[in-house]
């Protein structure tokens, strides 16, 4: 028998619990009357640890031999662990991040409910389990008869222990649930004011963001780009590359060509460039913004041939935003530099890149020609 009653009162009750694990006290009552629930017993030990109470894995069963209790204590879910968190700002709105322990990228359940629905809190379930938005929801986002949702995540956030356990929703999954208000707005559902204004803010979210760049959003705003594999190239490719070719639109900057035409002493019309300057772009532009993806665009992208440009094949959400804010900064640090090998110094620099000085050695016979 489950002896939640006993368990609770060691942390002081059922408010002083709810305060600490940063629940509801509803919640804390219902384990009071009707037991702990297995996922929650090992985060309650390191709990009791951590505050100094006493207090045992047979605490949790009565009546039962140790093998038993041994046996239960090993079939406890493990909970993953948050590695990195930070704030991702969407427009106005700031959403708690975390990257776990097993990779997963999540967003606070609370933030999301903060965030999208616009309210101080509550249960995401409360806000789907209409009969406008349930059509449209993935099945890990359909509330289940107790409006449990199979998406959610417990986890611990590795910080106090009043916010040390908490829900997330993986980051695909919240992009899944801006589009079920999206798309029950576009089919002109009856939707309340509120559920409208939810629509509003998830249109807002899926402009702002894409499945695909919502993973580098999250790693940049927790700082785990900076342990991510460095070789993992399919995922830097389908990071950068979109599917197929964008159509063609002004990218590069006139004043790119003004800065290379007077450190290369070209007199001709910058709309007229030499085919050298193409050399300058991969060496200066796509080789500094990731190499990968540059040896990807050589050898496998159309030549860049009168509209058929690189920049065409870099994606909205990522890609290309990275490729402008790379060109300005290299506009920038041209606009400081008197010759061309003064930029190449400057940008190496700036980029880490080391400096390497080769010898060569020719036949002494060779010194008597002349």
């Amino acid at each position: 028998m489950d002896n939640g009653k006993s368990v609770i009162d060691k942390f002081g009750g059922q408010s002083a619990l709810a305060k600490l694990l940063g629940k509801r006290q509803s919640t804390v009552q219902h384990w009071y009357a009707n037991g702990i629930p297995a996922k929650w017993q090992a985060p309650l030990l390191e709990l009791a640890k951590e505050k100094g109470i006493e207090l045992k894995a047979d605490d949790f069963i009565g009546g039962l031999s140790l093998t038993a209790i041994a046996s239960t204590a090993e079939n406890l879910p493990v909970i993953p662990r948050a590695t990195h968190w930070g704030e991702l700002q969407i427009g106005d709105i700031s959403l708690p991040a975390y990257v776990l322990d097993n990779g997963e990228r999540v967003f606070s359940l609370k933030g999301i409910v903060v965030g999208l629905m616009g309210t101080e809190g509550g249960q995401l379930a409360e806000y789907v389990k209409v009969k406008t938005i349930i059509p449209y929801l993935t099945p890990e986002l359909t509330p289940a008869e107790n409006d449990s949702i199979s998406a959610l995540i417990n986890f611990d956030t590795g910080g106090p222990a009043f916010t040390k356990y908490a829900y997330g929703l993986p980051v695909e999954r919240f992009m899944d649930l801006c589009a079920a208000y999206s798309t029950a707005a576009e089919k002109e559902e009856k939707l309340t004011e509120r559920q409208k204004q939810i629509a509003q803010r998830a249109n807002s979210f899926l402009r702002s963001c894409a499945k695909v760049g919502i993973i580098a959003l999250v790693d940049e705003a927790t700082g785990y780009q900076y342990e991510r594999e460095q070789d993992a190239l399919q995922f830097k490719l389908k990071l950068f590359l979109g599917e197929e070719m964008r159509k063609w639109e002004k990218t590069f900057p006139d004043q790119l060509w003004v800065e290379f035409g007077r450190l290369t002493n070209w007199h001709g019309s910058a709309n007229q460039r030499p085919k050298y300057w193409g050399k300058l772009v991969m060496e200066l532009v796509y080789g500094y913004l990731d190499k990968d993806v540059a040896d990807w665009l050589k050898n496998n992208a159309p030549k860049p041939i009168g509209g058929m440009s690189y920049h065409r094949w870099l994606n909205d959400q990522y890609g290309l935003k990275k490729l402008i804010e790379h060109i300005w900064l290299l506009i920038g640090m041209a606009s400081a530099c008197t010759s061309m090998h003064e930029l190449r110094t400057k940008m190496a620099e700036k980029f880490g890149r080391i400096p390497v000085q080769m010898t060569f050695y020719i036949p002494a016979e060779a010194e008597s020609i002349k």
